[in-house]
C-alpha cells in the first residue's frame, strides 16, 4: 500500500491508459526506470571523483618530472656546448 495524492494518482491512471498498462503495471516500470536513474547518476558521480583524482595525479606527476625533463635539457645544452 502507498499513498499519492488524488491530483497525481489521476495523472498516474491518465498516463497508464495512454500506454495501455493498468495503475501496478505503470507504477512498476516508473520505480525501475527511477531507480536505473539513480544508478546511473550515481555511477557517473564516481566516474567524475575518479577522473578528477586521476587528474591530480597526472598534474602531481607532471609536476615531479618537469624539473627532472629541465635538468636533462640543461645537461644536453652544456654538452652541446662543449662539442662546439
Amino acid at each position: 500500500m502507498i499513498s499519492l495524492p488524488d491530483s497525481l494518482l489521476e495523472e498516474v491512471d491518465g498516463v497508464a491508459e495512454d500506454k495501455n498498462q493498468n495503475r501496478s503495471e505503470f507504477i512498476r516500470e516508473a520505480m525501475k526506470l527511477y531507480i536505473t536513474e539513480l544508478r546511473r547518476k550515481e555511477i557517473r558521480r564516481k566516474m567524475k571523483q575518479g577522473y578528477l583524482e586521476m587528474a591530480n595525479i597526472n598534474l602531481e606527476l607532471a609536476e615531479d618530472n618537469i624539473s627532472i625533463e629541465n635538468r636533462d635539457y640543461s645537461k644536453y645544452e652544456a654538452n652541446i656546448a662543449e662539442c662546439e
